[in-house]
């Protein structure tokens, strides 16, 4: 079986942003629900440490992977715009401005603003009031993130089903 380079940079777009999409899931699903249990302290604290804990080559390789895989796609199929490309250019956007601009625009300010905060030496009020202003916030962008990760990943797959069946025809 031979590999080709579109071959490679699919299979690596749909793992990478399957993997994304699985990672923003989960977080929806499970990790921000149950440490959204704790009080103040807790929950700003467990926060603190996910993110800086997150921020790792793995994970930037995971999270970021997938827009040079996007390009790669788009730039490889756009010479004939067909349904195929314009798949693989949905799944792009959906990908670049769903979750990495949401990321870099909303999340990641909220996290710097978590992280600038002492929590040790915060009054009770001041903890609520943090909490308050990020909680609710970087949920909602979180789960900007999650259905549009999930939207890619699923096109992608859409994408492959698709040409598999045109190769066939």
């Amino acid at each position: 079986m031979e590999f080709h380079i579109n071959t490679i940079i699919t299979i690596s777009t749909v793992l990478l942003t399957g993997l994304t999409a699985g990672l923003c899931f989960t977080w929806t699903n499970a990790v921000t629900p149950g440490i959204g249990r704790l009080d103040d302290l807790r929950y700003l604290q467990s926060f603190q440490e996910m993110n800086r804990a997150i921020i790792n080559p793995l994970f930037l390789v995971v999270f970021f992977g997938p827009l040079f895989g996007h390009a790669g796609n788009v730039y490889l199929n756009g010479n004939q715009p067909n349904t195929i490309f314009w798949m693989f250019f949905a799944a792009g956007i959906l990908y670049i401005v769903g979750v990495v601009i949401v990321t870099i625009l909303g999340n990641v300010p909220l996290n710097e603003l978590l992280e600038s905060t002492d929590l040790q030496t915060s009054s009770p009020e001041k903890l609520g009031a943090l909490r308050n202003n990020f909680e609710n916030k970087w949920n909602r962008l979180h789960l900007i993130r999650t259905i549009a990760s999930t939207l890619s990943f699923i096109l992608l797959i859409l994408t492959l089903l698709k040409n598999q069946i045109n190769t066939y025809i």
